[in-house]
């Protein structure tokens, strides 16, 4: 078996619309994808692409992808890289697929002068977070991840205009 990663192009979108749904699927989280293939092709392929994807394969089949995009650490001076999410298809676990995915972003963050290579995981996923610690990755335990969406996120965008028009 051969491991290969490739970038991925705008001719890989439903193969990433698949892959991201077979994460979620895996996830237990399907209930949350809303995503839309055009707009996904537009933020990941279009004038000013906000995400990167690549693919990984085993004999030149696609079995898993990682996407990603940078981040900024004012502590280091530098950009970073941030794992949204890396996916291996089941029957390919075990591979070294991951691996390779993994090792590749870290090649990459180098090449781009970056600080760090980080993501999250989910809390009972054990044999991620046992291959990652495996692998060298830290749990930063001092951190909660916050996140504003949705009705909530609108709701602030709006107070910030009213904030605005009301100075």
């Amino acid at each position: 078996m051969t491991n290969t990663i490739r970038p991925a192009s705008p001719e890989d979108i439903p193969l990433i619309a698949q892959l991201i749904r077979d994460l979620a699927e895996y996830e237990k989280l399907s209930h949350e994808v809303r995503f839309d293939e055009a707009a996904l092709k537009q933020h990941l392929f279009g004038p000013h692409p906000m995400a990167e994807v690549v693919i990984g394969q085993i004999d030149g089949a696609p079995q898993g992808f990682a996407l990603f995009f940078h981040n900024f650490s004012t502590f280091e001076g530098r950009p970073g890289i941030y794992l949204e999410d890396l996916y291996v298809r089941p029957a390919a676990r075990g591979s070294g697929l991951g691996k390779a995915l993994l090792l590749h972003l870290a090649a990459l963050a180098q090449e781009r002068g970056c600080a760090r290579l980080e993501w999250s995981v989910l809390d009972w996923n054990t044999p991620s977070i046992e291959f990652y610690r495996r692998m060298g990755a830290k749990p930063m335990e001092q951190w909660t991840v916050m996140r504003v969406d949705g009705a909530t996120l609108a709701q602030l965008a709006a107070d910030s205009r009213d904030s605005i028009a009301g100075e």
